[in-house]
């Protein structure tokens, strides 16, 4: 029930400062040894649902296809969602690490929501084989009832058609660790524009002696995706992004903002950031990406910068503030 191993970090860190992840149910004690933390599932929130066997699961369209990597003027958004993500194709990869940015967004309407995280890709856009895992942070009031920042993962095997979850809520994802809460909010303490940001690292790496998928948030193991729930991945990853979404039944046209709401030419503490951007090789060693492809459906309504500092390795900053003058 753990690791064999974690990779190697070939980034230099000394001058990085990473705030450990506090969740709400931490102020009220603590899960006793051999149990997780699980966050329960009230009868108005099933409710919520279009229909039960929807319930925590995504809509398609959650991934840029194949069309808006190759042409980014081609839009999702005739799917109600809306991506700025910076991508990196590789012929096998075993995980990514992220120094991740923690807002909370302005959600204009109860069924939009605004996420930022990792996808780790294997298999077809285009088919109905995409395998996934991701994780991140999301504000999304119609499945959790508030508008509080979540710790979230996710996981498909056939193109969010069937098979995969949000959290907990279906088999999949083996939890091992009884300190964090998947799905848990995270403490009011976010970053503010102006002032001082907050970031926590999210590590998934294939262990290269069981070969599952492991999560690693702040510097605990949380879990893993067993390897046999997937096809390509059951193997490596094909590709890795990461970055912002944002979903609204009515796309083009939500108030609903990415990250901190504001554009990525604002910078640092104005501008949502991931910085510390890793792949984890065949040597299970961290490195820097190469190339990276920056993809945004709607420039005008959000959108993404990346660059390199010895400070922050490689990083983007990301997002904006959806429907605005220039937004169509």
């Amino acid at each position: 029930m753990r690791p064999s191993c974690h990779p190697g970090d070939m980034h230099h860190e000394s001058h990085i400062t990473h705030h450990p992840i506090n969740q709400t149910w931490h102020l009220n004690g603590k899960c006793p040894e051999n149990t997780i933390p699980i966050r329960r599932i009230k009868e108005e929130d099933v409710l919520r649902a279009s229909s039960m066997t929807r319930y925590g699961t995504k809509r398609t369209g959650s991934i840029p296809n194949n069309n808006s990597i190759d042409n980014p003027e081609t839009p999702n958004v005739l799917r109600g969602h809306q991506h700025t993500v910076a991508s990196a194709q590789v012929d096998k990869c075993y995980g990514t690490k992220i120094s991740i940015n923690l807002w909370q967004p302005m959600i204009s309407r109860a069924n939009d929501f605004s996420l930022t995280q990792l996808w780790i890709i294997g298999g077809s856009y285009s088919g109905n084989d995409l395998n996934t895992i991701e994780a991140g942070w999301q504000v999304y009031p119609h499945f959790y009832s508030d508008n509080n920042p979540r710790l979230f993962i996710y996981w498909t095997s056939d193109a969010y058609k069937t098979t995969g979850c949000y959290n907990l809520l279906c088999s999949g994802f083996v939890q091992t660790n009884n300190q964090i809460a998947i799905g848990g909010s995270i403490s009011s303490i976010f970053s503010t524009y102006g002032g001082t940001q907050y970031d926590f690292d999210i590590l998934v790496w294939k262990d290269p002696e069981g070969g599952n998928w492991w999560l690693q948030v702040g510097s605990i193991d949380v879990g893993y995706w067993p390897s046999s729930i997937f096809s390509y991945l059951a193997d490596s990853a094909s590709s890795v992004m990461w970055g912002g979404e944002v979903f609204s039944p009515d796309a083009g046209q939500t108030s609903t903002r990415m990250g901190s709401g504001h554009f990525p030419k604002e910078g640092f503490g104005k501008a949502s950031h991931m910085k510390n951007i890793q792949l984890v090789d065949s040597s299970n060693y961290l490195r820097p990406p190469n190339d990276l492809q920056l993809v945004t459906e709607q420039p005008h309504c959000c959108n993404v910068r990346n660059g390199i500092s010895d400070d922050w390795g490689t990083y983007i900053y990301y997002g904006g503030p959806g429907k605005n003058p220039y937004c169509p």
